[in-house]
């Protein structure tokens, strides 16, 4: 009876000693929300510019474009959405309205939309019929609205914020169904009168979260992601989730460029980088530019600079005057779809043996080998460097080793570095980066080991992985 009851006692001793051990790590500075993680887990988004412009050449309309230039003779959605599903883009954005003022839906605040034009006779409703195809392929449908308006003469009054309120309503409100992301331009020029407008941020950020509560809207200070700050599609080698929005606002009082590409560590805003880029030098279709779309190559490029360094790309594929995807830029998709799957198919850390000091059982080294992003490891409290060994389980060729950190808890890790064993049973570092956040892809020199070692140099506060894998990459070749 004594050696059963010293039994119980040491075993509750055991689970109180080890139950801390076991508790996850408490969520460090600022956090994603629920729908911020999702918006950056779908990784690559179509961008859609379409548009008066596409009939016209221009990149910025003027707002005196007749109506009736806006004549798509063979618009088919759902050529767009099949396109992108295919390509693994998860959602798409349509330029609603461009600077120009012009409406791709026949909105009650305007008389510069599809409802005066001669397409359809003036009874088509761009968005209608590309949210329809969103739903009917299982992408997700987000809208630009810019607030600049080159036509409508209220711009630059007093009025204009509550007319543009009444626009974003007409969108929002339901008719078009769920909106994954409100994509807000901070230009702000002259309208028709000469006049500049001021806009109404904290009224228009408070509209779309009042219409569509999931929904993440951009701008340069977010607040639900923020621009990389170029469109080459290129994100800084540094990229923190979390940005200083303090006196900042959209536009021409946006952060510098350089903080706009790297974030800034620590602070208390999160509002992770969106890479808008397009497959063409301009934005909108032009014939003349067909033979200038974007290499395989590049796509490669651009994604390893996007992606591959924590932020979420935006490609811009525009639709050609017949109201679809150029076939020139859809087999461009395919190919680059193509390449992705080649290079990111097989996981060459697959079968390794995980070993590192862990914060308990729960968060074990080997769950960064699981696929299921919820199960991470985590140091214990207090410890800002770590390392990880991977014991494969055999020699293996690569030169992608892909880290992604576990961000519903905040944006940790600010320095590691990888070591390979050599035949010798030495440790050589093949790499040495800064940031990891939702996901970092090192690009390195392609090696052979039987062992892989992460060492985490510097975190803000304990670390956490949630996976770490290794590729072989045969296509995209650096200069």
């Amino acid at each position: 009876m004594r050696s059963y009851t010293f039994i119980n006692v040491y075993f509750v001793l055991f689970v109180l000693l080890t139950a801390g051990c076991q508790k996850a790590p408490e969520p460090y500075g600022a956090c994603p929300t629920p729908q911020q993680v999702a918006w950056q887990q779908m990784e690559m988004n179509l961008f859609c510019h379409f548009g008066p412009n596409t009939f016209t050449g221009a990149e910025w309309g003027d707002g005196t474009e007749p109506e009736d230039i806006f004549n798509p003779t063979d618009l088919d959605c759902r050529q767009w959405t099949a396109t992108a599903r295919t390509a693994g883009f998860k959602g798409v954005i349509i330029t609603a309205k461009h600077h120009d003022g012009f409406c791709l839906w026949p909105s009650p605040e305007s008389l510069h939309t599809v409802a005066q034009s001669q397409w359809r006779n003036g009874g088509g409703d761009v968005l209608r019929e590309l949210s329809e195809a969103c739903a009917a392929d299982g992408l997700r449908f987000g809208v630009y609205i810019s607030p600049w308006d080159r036509n409508d003469p209220r711009y630059g009054t007093p009025d204009y914020n509550a007319a543009f309120v009444r626009t974003l309503e007409s969108v929002l409100g339901g008719t078009y169904g769920p909106v994954y992301e409100q994509w807000f331009d901070g230009a702000c020029g002259e309208g028709p009168t000469g006049r500049r407008q001021v806009y109404d941020w904290p009224l228009f950020n408070e509209t779309v979260h009042r219409l569509q509560p999931d929904a993440v809207i951009f701008s340069d200070v977010g607040p639900g992601c923020r621009w990389v700050g170029n469109e080459q599609g290129s994100a800084g080698r540094t990229n923190w989730s979390t940005l200083d929005v303090e006196g900042f606002e959209p536009g021409a009082g946006s952060p510098p460029t350089e903080v706009l590409n790297g974030g800034t560590p620590g602070a208390s805003h999160w509002a992770a980088a969106e890479t808008d880029v397009s497959i063409r030098p301009g934005w909108f279709w032009r014939e003349s530019e067909t033979p200038r779309v974007k290499s395989v190559q590049q796509l490669l490029q651009i994604y390893y600079e996007s992606v591959g360094r924590n932020s979420l790309l935006l490609l811009n594929v525009p639709p050609d005057t017949r109201g679809r995807i150029d076939a020139v830029d859809s087999l461009r998709l395919m190919e680059f779809r193509a390449a992705l799957d080649t290079i990111f198919d097989c996981d060459l850390a697959e079968g390794a043996t995980v070993s590192g000091v862990a914060r308990g059982r729960r968060f074990a080294a080997g769950n960064i080998l699981d696929p299921v992003y919820d199960r991470y490891w985590a140091a214990p409290d207090g410890q800002l460097t770590a390392s990880l060994t991977m014991e494969l389980d055999g020699p293996k060729t690569f030169n992608r080793i892909l880290l992604q950190e576990y961000i519903p808890l905040g944006q940790r890790i600010a320095a590691f570095h990888v070591d390979i064993l050599t035949p010798e049973g030495a440790w050589q570092e093949i790499a040495r980066e800064t940031t990891v956040g939702y996901k970092r892809i090192v690009l390195t020199p392609t090696v052979t080991t039987t062992a892989v070692r992460i060492l985490i140099d510097d975190a803000l506060a304990c670390p956490t992985l949630t996976r770490a894998a290794l590729f072989l990459d045969t296509i995209y070749c650096t200069k």
